[in-house]
């Protein structure tokens, strides 16, 4: 596709006032795409519901994390554990309420898609294409509509690029508005209290300033400013990293020990960018690359793309770990077709459904793909559609362990429930003496989610998993506990004098290593607050 030209071909006449119609009308138009994008997932979420599908695993985690706020956490920032709190608060257990903040934020990204393209010069057509793309792209779909940090992402990255790009065109009151590094400060701040990525991402962006002749935008006070500004916001889990030695590096540590991740090389790594993201939006996003990296004043965007790409390659990070960096290039490759059919009466008028051809096309094949993004079909509906169009392969997991009939995105939902009722019979087949001293111990924090968020009247369940060994045994001896556990009877009488079988999580989407048994436990050898160190499990 031909890119040529510049996008703001004379800097020093781009003037943008906060009156300007293009700006309102940029902004009217976001928020459209964008309460589209939240309407879909408010409706999915509750279709989901309805249908029978339950609590992704991780979700059960986020809340509890909300249930003991800090400033930091083994595996994630805070920010997911303020998003869960607050969902809480307001929906209790609604399956759409909990995830209601994350598919804002998904929206936010569709507006902000929209305002990046206003920046970088694009007019409706280029502006409605670039949205179209990110509202389409399955990967985007599937990550919005869970709870979850990972929706929140592209509102931190793309909130500092679209700072540094108002700077580098002039602000937004026709002068070299360098306070906006203020606006970048805490967005970046923000962004590293949400998820450690954003260091890479901000590392990419600094390297890529300094190999460009932008790099003037980093010898100036207001950018100092900004980024002691960053500091100050990310201060505080720092502090909590040092004084729990650092737990999140050996959660990284043990996931590449152990094998946690799916490894890919290269070629499968950028493919999977190119699957996730709907494979014909490569011809925008593509085109965006290509413009951003001719563009003599905009290459430290696509510069950043390649270096933070390319990072995570050689880090062999999961492949999604790169979405939250692609509505910069969509909003450069809508204005690459904006330029190219710059003639077409569709783009003369100024009209938003400019390339009706692509544009419809990206449509139909998303409702094709829609069930791989969100579970919209009955789980016996999706193996029979996945069956007929081969769109599903095991292989697609971006984890080591087997996953069963579902993709371990769709089977993580499965099983709660009844796991739950288990433990609630087991409860209550006790004494009321038996009752008082009992515990719940699982072996991860999806099980123990779920029992403390979907149980009624059950002891605390505790775990060795990630932030679950932070909030330690909750002075459990061990003398009579309900265990779950794929140890052996033989393996749990070297622990304990009476060993029982009384239950077993074993429900047919779930997840493999899910099907477990459940034990009634008594008489621990060793009194389990005095063992808990061994019971850690950072991965």
């Amino acid at each position: 596709m031909h890119t040529s030209g510049r996008i703001l071909p004379n800097m020093s006449t781009t003037v943008v006032h906060p009156q300007d119609r293009e700006l309102h009308a940029a902004v009217r138009l976001a928020l459209l795409f964008a309460a589209i994008k939240l309407l879909i997932h408010i409706a999915t979420n509750a279709w989901e519901a309805h249908i029978g599908w339950g609590y992704f695993r991780d979700e059960f985690y986020y809340i509890a994390c909300g249930r003991h706020m800090a400033w930091g956490y083994v595996d994630h920032g805070p920010i997911v554990a303020l998003q869960a709190k607050l969902t809480v608060m307001l929906f209790g257990k609604s399956l759409v309420g909990i995830r209601m903040l994350s598919a804002l934020a998904g929206a936010g990204r569709v507006f902000l898609t929209g305002i990046l393209t206003w920046s970088l010069g694009g007019r409706r057509p280029a502006q409605g294409l670039a949205m179209i793309g990110i509202l389409i792209a399955p990967q985007y779909l599937g990550l919005d509509s869970f709870l979850s940090m990972n929706s929140f992402e592209s509102l931190f990255w793309m909130t500092c690029l679209l700072a540094l790009i108002l700077i580098v065109r002039g602000g937004l009151a026709g002068r070299n508005n360098e306070r906006l590094w203020l606006l970048f400060g805490v967005s970046a701040g923000l962004g590293l209290l949400n998820k450690p990525s954003m260091t890479f991402f901000l590392i990419a962006l600094l390297v890529a300033l300094i190999l460009t002749p932008q790099r003037r935008l980093l010898a100036t006070r207001w950018a100092a400013a900004g980024v002691a500004l960053l500091i100050l916001i990310a201060l505080p889990n720092l502090v909590w990293q040092v004084l729990h030695h650092w737990p999140t590096l050996e959660f990284l540590h043990n996931g590449r020990v152990e094998n946690k991740n799916i490894s890919l090389g290269p070629l499968a790594f950028l493919g999977l960018q190119v699957k996730n993201l709907l494979p014909p939006t490569i011809l925008i996003w593509g085109a965006g690359l290509v413009l951003l990296l001719r563009e003599k004043s905009w290459r430290w965007l696509g510069v950043t793309y390649l270096l933070f790409l390319v990072g995570m390659m050689a880090l062999h990070a999961k492949d999604y770990y790169v979405i939250p960096i692609y509505p910069i290039l969509f909003a450069a490759g809508g204005i690459a077709w904006e330029r190219y059919f710059a003639r077409s009466k569709a783009v003369v008028n100024n009209r938003i459904y400019a390339f009706p051809i692509m544009e419809t096309l990206l449509l139909v094949l998303t409702i094709l793909a829609l069930p791989m993004a969100i579970p919209v079909l009955t789980p016996q509906a999706w193996l029979r559609y996945t069956a007929a169009t081969h769109l599903y392969k095991s292989s697609s997991n971006t984890e080591n362990s087997p996953s069963g009939p579902l993709p371990q995105f769709y089977a993580d939902r499965f099983g709660w429930q009844e796991e739950v009722d288990q433990v609630t019979r087991v409860y209550h087949s006790l004494s009321p003496a038996d009752q008082q001293k009992v515990g719940i111990l699982c072996t991860n924090y999806g099980e123990a989610g779920a029992i403390n968020f979907l149980g009624h009247g059950l002891p605390v369940a505790i775990a060795g998993h990630n932030n679950y060994f932070l909030w330690g045994p909750h002075g459990y001896t061990g003398e009579i506990m309900i265990a779950i556990t794929m140890a052996t009877p033989e393996e749990m009488h070297q622990n304990y004098d009476s060993v029982e079988i009384v239950g077993r999580m074993d429900h047919p989407l779930s997840m493999p290593f899910e099907h477990r048994n459940i034990y009634l436990l008594r008489g621990r050898h060793k009194n389990l607050t005095a063992d808990w160190p061994d019971f850690k499990h950072y991965i």
